[in-house]
């Protein structure tokens, strides 16, 4: 029998769009979407009529009670994802939820806490460790190909944040709904690659942001400083100023004695032998691929492949750079 799944929070944009989490779910058939929430009763049907129509809710607690899901996948505003996580852990639902899990990390914190007390299955989908680059760097690693690494770089600059109002997630640019700006919500993926790739833990030495080109209440570009504890230097750079559809990123990790750079779709791993140049796009979804490797891990008993904790190391740090920034909200 296919697995019973219920949606919270489907105004958020990766319900439908970008990660679009619930239409890749609804071509898996063992999955099946049996319940849609979010406050806004019309977004709400909006989204289920995109996904063969399951039924709707206003009240998460009102679905999860009347359709009493297999799993779960938690989206909603980053000001009630703490709230929602900490009651799906009380129930006993295993559950993936979008990053940031909270507006700071001790909200991320008393989920983490939850879930370890329980041993509960709490997903978190860090989609950029499925990317080539990362499976490329990981395995140059293992073969201690790089010598001792130097840094690491990771730049992620998305479309103007107006398109989380036209997606319905408008709240995206209220600093108490949405925690911040662009550091908030892509600042995870490259802060948790830094970790997932170095193995080590880390501190924020410096950084910055601005609003200038969006003139938002929440940043529109970002730029952090990092250092691990064995002394790799990173650079963090992320925005919602790209000028149209796409991304501008580079992501590189380097090291005595080679760099491995993504840029424009290519790998390209420089050695003191040459260059070897690979393609660099991945052959499906990362959303995809990670949704999918989490509810394979569900299924069989075993741990997340990343975890509530993996996202609370990137949320502190996310909080000590706003905190050196000298942000103010509102």
């Amino acid at each position: 029998m296919p697995a019973r799944v219920a949606a919270i929070g489907v105004s958020h944009w990766h319900s439908l769009y970008d990660s679009a989490y619930l239409r890749h779910l609804t071509t898996m058939p063992d999955m099946r979407l049996v319940g849609v929430h979010d406050p806004d009763a019309a977004i709400a049907a909006n989204r289920a009529a995109a996904l063969g129509g399951p039924p709707t809710f206003t009240d998460y607690r009102r679905m999860l009670a009347e359709t009493r899901p297999d799993f779960v996948i938690a989206l909603g505003r980053h000001s009630s994802m703490a709230e929602v996580a900490l009651h799906l852990l009380d129930h006993d639902y295993p559950f993936l939820m979008e990053k940031p899990m909270g507006v700071n990390a001790e909200e991320v914190g008393r989920v983490a806490d939850r879930a370890a007390a329980k041993d509960a299955f709490v997903a978190v989908p860090l989609i950029q460790r499925y990317h080539p680059f990362t499976a490329r760097a990981r395995a140059l690693l293992a073969e201690a190909r790089f010598g001792p690494l130097s840094h690491v770089y990771f730049r992620l600059n998305r479309p103007t944040s107006g398109r989380y109002v036209a997606w319905d997630a408008a709240w995206m640019l209220d600093p108490k709904d949405a925690g911040g700006g662009c550091l908030r919500n892509l600042g995870p993926h490259g802060l948790d690659l830094f970790l997932f790739l170095t193995g080590e833990d880390a501190t924020v030495t410096a950084a910055q942001l601005s609003s200038r080109a969006l003139g938002q209440p929440v940043e529109d570009y970002a730029s952090v400083l990092v250092r691990s504890a064995g002394g790799i230097l990173g650079t963090i750079e992320v925005g919602n100023t790209f000028p149209r559809s796409g991304t501008d990123a580079e992501w590189k990790i380097a090291g005595r004695d080679a760099i491995l750079l993504l840029r424009d779709g290519t790998i390209r791993l420089t050695t003191a032998d040459g260059e070897e140049v690979a393609a660099g796009e991945p052959t499906e979804p990362l959303a995809l691929t990670a949704l999918r490797d989490a509810l394979d891990h569900w299924r069989r008993g075993t741990p997340p492949p990343a975890t509530v904790h993996d996202c609370l190391r990137a949320v502190r740090l996310i909080d000590r750079a706003y905190a050196l920034a000298g942000r103010r909200d509102g």
